[in-house]
């Protein structure tokens, strides 16, 4: 019955969309912050015990728990445990003036900004799609949109823990045609895949050198599992414009070295998640300009 009223009720869905997902932007800093060191932490494992090292120094050596749970939150500079209070999304940073209670040290303006960026990105989805399927669906895959940008650009990383789970959500959510067919879909997560996969290697044959990373072959793909084959197209030329435009103005403003890797998973989310939105709208303007 209630959620009935929500859904009946359009600002109100947007309203509450927007509240809970602040709260779903500070567990994205989690997310961003702790899933690398997790992923760094497995593989030391695992390096380790392919050498060969023994049992008990292996478990010896293995850090403490550190997932996405536990440990709680503290204060990268004096280890104050962060207290719920202290917590409360965008409100929290605000009261405590961007600083640390114990120590005083500043605390990143980003974290507030993700909440926001989430709380914002979360509202327009539900006020463009409602309460449906299709819009919750959205929301989700907009959270894991953010989380990867940013992991991405911290880390130059795209975990498989993120966009292989969303590669299968979006062939299940087209199984019942909720933003493309399934053919469609299938199709698009092989060839989202398969192009930066040709892309990739002709590169390297050409230079000797890698141009990018295994886990954008995969964003694409997942990309094109939930917009389709057909939005293929426009995210790359999209995604490689726009990234190139933003490289060529960090490197004419010495803010990059030009031998340093560009994060192009920040370009291809954008680029997906405009396309799932507004892909059909915006390829249509274009064609009907080509046609004048």
């Amino acid at each position: 019955m209630l959620f009935a009223y929500i859904v009946e009720n359009h600002w109100l869905a947007v309203g509450l969309a927007f509240i809970f997902a602040l709260l779903i932007g500070s567990f994205l800093n989690v997310v961003i912050y702790r899933l690398p060191v997790m992923m760094e932490r497995e593989w030391a494992l695992m390096a380790a015990e392919a050498s060969g090292a023994d049992q008990a120094n292996i478990e010896h050596d293995v850090p403490p728990a550190f997932n996405l749970a536990v440990p709680a939150s503290t204060c990268p500079a004096c280890q104050h445990r962060i207290r719920w209070y202290e917590n409360i999304p965008v409100l929290s940073y605000l009261l405590l003036r961007g600083k640390c209670s114990a120590c005083a040290q500043r605390i990143a303006i980003r974290y507030p900004l993700i909440e926001l960026l989430t709380a914002g990105v979360t509202a327009l989805v539900i006020h463009l799609y409602g309460l449906s399927l299709a819009g919750v669906s959205l929301a989700l895959f907009s959270w894991c949109l953010i989380s990867l940008t940013f992991i991405d650009l911290d880390h130059q990383l795209l975990p498989d823990k993120i966009t292989l789970p969303l590669l299968w959500l979006g062939l299940i959510l087209n199984s019942v045609d909720t933003f493309t067919s399934l053919p469609l879909a299938l199709w698009g997560a092989i060839l989202g895949y398969l192009s930066l996969w040709s892309i990739f290697w002709l590169f390297k044959l050409l230079t000797g050198k890698e141009g990018m990373g295994y886990g954008d072959f995969k964003l694409l793909a997942a990309l094109g599992a939930w917009a389709g084959a057909d939005m293929l197209p426009f995210i790359i030329l999209c995604s490689s414009l726009i990234g190139a435009c933003v490289g060529i103005a960090m490197i004419a403003f010495k803010r990059h070295q030009s031998q340093n890797p560009i994060p192009f998973g920040p370009y291809l989310a954008g680029a997906g998640w405009a396309a799932l939105l507004w892909g059909q709208e915006i390829t249509h303007y274009y064609l009907q300009l080509l046609r004048v």
